[in-house]
């Protein structure tokens, strides 16, 4: 299981994702399709989201399937951005599709 915070010009989110890294080529897909094309994403120590988050992680992994899959563990921006420390997140991973910003 890994974990993950997601800041994109929308806000921020948390997921979690049974991939073995908690950002790759197949996630980075999922957010494309959904029209997240430009974010930087940080690792979130999972047994902190797992504190931090209680009753509703247990129901959000609950539906996490073995196979490789994808849950939005926190959509709301203000709570997710503010739920962790930069010092508690892992090395930042900064990711553009091309074709995602402005050229004049």
């Amino acid at each position: 299981m890994k974990a993950g915070l997601l800041i994109c010009g929308s806000g921020a989110l948390v997921y979690l994702t049974s991939h073995k890294d908690f950002l790759d080529d197949s996630i980075i897909d999922k957010f494309r399709s959904k029209g997240i094309e430009k974010f930087i994403a940080y690792q979130v120590p999972v047994e902190e989201a797992r504190k931090r988050y209680g009753k509703h992680f247990d129901v959000v992994i609950a539906d996490l399937r073995e196979s490789d899959d994808l849950r939005i563990l926190d959509y709301e921006g203000c709570r997710a951005f503010k739920m962790f420390s930069f010092k508690e997140l892992g090395n930042p991973v900064f990711h553009e599709s091309p074709g995602s910003h402005w050229d004049p």
